[in-house]
């Protein structure tokens, strides 16, 4: 079934669809018609869960974790200021292996006070140890939704699913609606192997000696990096199903490309148009979606930008001090190929606090990188008013 609708609402369809059984609610802007949707979902019987009203998004992801250590399916929503008042509990989450999925609606971070979108936010919990994955359109969004649960459940790690703020939370498109008997035949109910069990008591979040800390942190980064072959076999299970599936990276006309712009998020839509504008007009210009931010799927972007000339990454954020958080990451797996297979890579700043990038801001990032040798500074702020 097809209805049009905007992204949030396809984030409560998916978490509906995947039978959450706690939804742990607190409204920020642009994330509140997520948990609106769900809470009249709960309250005319169309999702049987537990529907729990909180004073904080601290509460909120204390809420989930406290569900999900009774063998529940939880799920919550958050943006900016909320998601970094989290900050302390997604650590609990994901060190306590509570499989919690989160949307994230990207919203630029205070001050100056901004309702509009930039990845900072979602960006300055990339060490929380959480799965992210970053979507481009409304189909996305609700198919990543509904296998974030299934990640999250092979590995016993939380999963943020990450959406732009208005340019996708708030937009209106046609959206194809799983059928719900295709949804429970890919996702059964969760049976998790550890719960608070009376009948079988458990110890969560206890006291950890130096003697047994370590052991625990590489678990965590060994079920990080099986999160790479798992994201592969659940999304081959819902293409399966469903037709569709999006990688943790996409390749776009870069077969033959000279130039190619790294993206995540909305900004890819916008970049896509330019790119077939510049190939109709005979430019070798190309394209590569990072969908997985976490765990980096460091194999997948080599093989991407090997051999190709030039490389430019549009960041729609800033690590203060250093540059674009997308092209640090960027460089850090470019370094591993040879020189000769080894990009020239510019790093590209723009659309902070939701400041529009549009197809001509794209196709003057393009000229501006095939005119230049060289990157001029580390950080290549795009748009700034002079």
């Amino acid at each position: 079934m097809k209805k049009v609708m905007v992204g949030n609402h396809a984030v409560a369809y998916g978490a509906m669809l995947a039978r959450a059984e706690v939804i742990s609610a607190y409204p920020i802007t642009p994330q509140t018609q997520i948990m609106e949707e769900l809470s009249e979902m709960v309250a005319d019987g169309r999702l049987k869960a537990r529907y729990i009203k909180v004073e904080s998004e601290h509460s909120a992801m204390a809420s989930c974790i406290g569900a999900s250590a009774t063998g529940a399916r939880a799920f919550t929503a958050t943006s900016s200021q909320g998601l970094v008042l989290m900050h302390e509990m997604l650590h609990w989450a994901s060190s306590g292996r509570h499989p919690v999925v989160m949307a994230a609606v990207n919203r630029a971070l205070a001050p100056g006070l901004n309702i509009w979108t930039d990845q900072n936010d979602t960006l300055a919990q990339r060490d929380t140890g959480w799965i992210q994955l970053y979507c481009e359109n409304g189909q996305e969004v609700i198919d990543t939704t509904i296998m974030a649960f299934k990640l999250a459940e092979t590995v016993n790690l939380p999963v943020m699913v990450v959406l732009d703020a208005f340019y996708l939370s708030h937009t209106s498109e046609p959206v194809d609606i799983p059928d719900q008997a295709m949804v429970d035949k890919f996702l059964p109910r969760r049976e998790a192997r550890y719960k608070l069990d009376t009948d079988e008591p458990h110890a969560f979040g206890a006291l950890t000696k130096p003697d047994a800390y370590m052991e625990i942190r590489l678990r965590q980064q060994d079920a990080m990096d099986e999160a790479r072959h798992a994201f592969k076999k659940v999304e081959a299970e819902w293409k399966k199903l469903s037709g569709r599936s999006y990688g943790a990276i996409e390749s776009y006309e870069a077969k033959d490309a000279e130039l190619l712009l790294v993206t995540s998020g909305t900004i890819t839509s916008t970049s896509r148009y330019v790119v077939n504008e510049l190939r109709a007009e005979g430019k070798k210009v190309g394209l590569v979606k990072v969908k997985m931010f976490r765990p980096s799927p460091m194999a997948e972007i080599r093989k991407a930008l090997a051999g190709v000339k030039k490389v430019a990454v549009l960041d729609r954020n800033i690590s203060p001090g250093h540059g674009g958080v997308f092209a640090q990451e960027i460089r850090s797996a470019l370094y591993e190929l040879p020189l000769e297979d080894r990009p020239v890579l510019f790093g590209y700043v723009l659309g902070l606090g939701g400041r529009d990038v549009t197809p001509k801001t794209i196709r003057e990032i393009v000229d501006r990188t095939m005119a230049s040798k060289a990157p001029e500074r580390h950080d290549l702020w795009v748009g700034v008013a002079s």
